[in-house]
């Protein structure tokens, strides 16, 4: 077999990344170009000069364990010896078995079954196609979703349609489901949000309410209220609406408990998950429903069953990363590393809590926030400006407008840590009135 000569071109890799990729979330026209990263380990990524950055998002909250994390990645290499893939339909496996075994022990206590599938979107996307046919395989005539204001729930057509976040949905809404939206309950609105439930429950055929649990994470870090969402979930349930937990970003530890959803006495029927869900090794979604919900799709009437499939479903590999992931996560060293990084984040927004361009600051876990209180019109595009004071020092953050956030992996040192600090501490300076 011929081998092709991929480095026969003196041009580097972000000059040639421009020829035929196009890259997500991304207008090619007005954005510099793509920032080319070599290796990666621990909490630092590498570009192809050799600079170093500190991972402060986790790569979009999937390594949270570190980059290339050698007990992973050896057993994942392993099992890739052995069963590389296989389809889920008709067959099963060790891998999978096994990851379910685990996940029953952190899962939410009614949580009982398990669908997998490929991604955070298409994890939510058969959260919603669960509920709505839940109802429709009993003959119930609800056809209609609640959702939060300013939610995001991913890039498939129903995960969009369930999303408030226009900017990513304007050539697609008129193919949208039918869905209506609650702002969320801060604490001193949470009886007018039970009065707009209460009334949508009144004229609406709802179906299910799918939810992210305390934290908003593309409406930059937004965190609401535990009592007003319990409220809302209990009005759910009384009334039958399937009650979804999109944990994609929220779930594995980064709010200081397994899920979100642990903050809660009242439980979600369903829970969406994906991202550090194989500690951001491989793509893979899962679902997980309670024996109820599942109940309802269990029929002799093959229409009844989930007809939803993606061919690398469960896969051997992807699971494996998942399975080392949850032993991690549960693992003392592990949770130490998340107490250390929460008191981190407290102790340095005590040292900022105070500045004049620092306002609307919030934590949960390790996951911190703070909007920076300028006149943004001065720098054109602010996210942009911050985005390459980051950058410049060393430090791989991804502003959301004027908000900046934290969160890295759980295993960031205290010295990384503080780099990200004083680089934020610098931009206070920096970025005036």
């Amino acid at each position: 077999m011929p081998v092709l000569d991929y480095h026969s071109n003196e041009q580097n890799l972000s000059e040639r990344d421009k020829k035929h990729l196009w890259h997500p979330l991304t207008q090619h026209k007005i954005s510099p170009e793509m920032l080319a990263i070599e290796k990666a380990k621990g909490a630092k990524l590498y570009d192809e000069a050799g600079k170093e950055y500190i991972d402060g998002i986790a790569s979009w909250y999937t390594c949270m364990y570190g980059h290339c994390k050698e007990v992973i990645t050896s057993r994942v290499a392993a099992q890739m010896q052995k069963l590389d893939q296989v389809v889920f339909s008709g067959f099963t496996h060790r891998p999978a078995v096994e990851l379910s075994e685990a996940l029953m022990k952190i899962l939410p206590a009614n949580q009982q079954k398990l669908f997998f599938n490929d991604n955070g979107s298409t994890a939510t996307e058969i959260g919603i196609k669960m509920a709505l046919q839940y109802h429709h395989n009993q003959g119930n005539d609800r056809k209609v979703m609640l959702a939060f204001e300013d939610g995001f729930h991913g890039d498939t057509f129903g995960a969009m349609s369930v999303s408030g976040l226009s900017v990513y949905n304007g050539a697609f809404e008129d193919h949208f489901i039918e869905v209506v939206r609650i702002p969320t309950p801060n604490g001193t609105n949470n009886s007018a949000v039970i009065g707009k439930l209460k009334k949508l429950i009144s004229e609406n055929k709802l179906a299910g309410f799918i939810y992210e649990p305390l934290v908003q994470g593309a409406a930059a870090m937004k965190m609401h209220d535990a009592k007003g969402l319990e409220e809302i979930l209990n009005i759910c349930k009384q009334h039958e609406i399937i009650c979804v937990a999109d944990e994609v970003m929220t779930g594995f530890g980064k709010t200081g408990k397994y899920f979100a959803s642990d903050y809660l006495e009242t439980q979600p029927d369903i829970v969406c998950m994906s991202k550090a869900l194989t500690a951001g090794l491989l793509p893979m979604g899962l679902t997980s429903c309670t024996q109820a919900v599942y109940d309802a799709f269990y029929s002799d009437e093959l229409a009844k069953g989930l007809f939803h499939g993606h061919t690398y479903s469960a896969n051997p590999l992807a699971c494996t990363a998942a399975l080392v992931g949850i032993e991690l996560l549960t693992s003392k060293d592990i949770q130490e590393d998340i107490q250390r990084v929460i008191k981190s984040h407290q102790d340095f927004n005590l040292r900022i809590k105070d500045h004049p361009k620092v306002t609307n600051q919030r934590q949960l876990g390790v996951i911190y926030a703070f909007d920076l209180d300028v006149k943004m019109e001065r720098y054109g595009n602010l996210r942009n400006e911050l985005f390459k004071h980051f950058m410049d020092s060393g430090i791989f953050l991804r502003p959301l407008g004027n908000t900046i956030y934290i969160l890295a992996p759980f295993v960031i040192s205290n010295a990384e840590l503080d780099k990200i600090y004083n680089s934020i501490e610098e931009v206070l300076e920096k970025f005036g009135n």
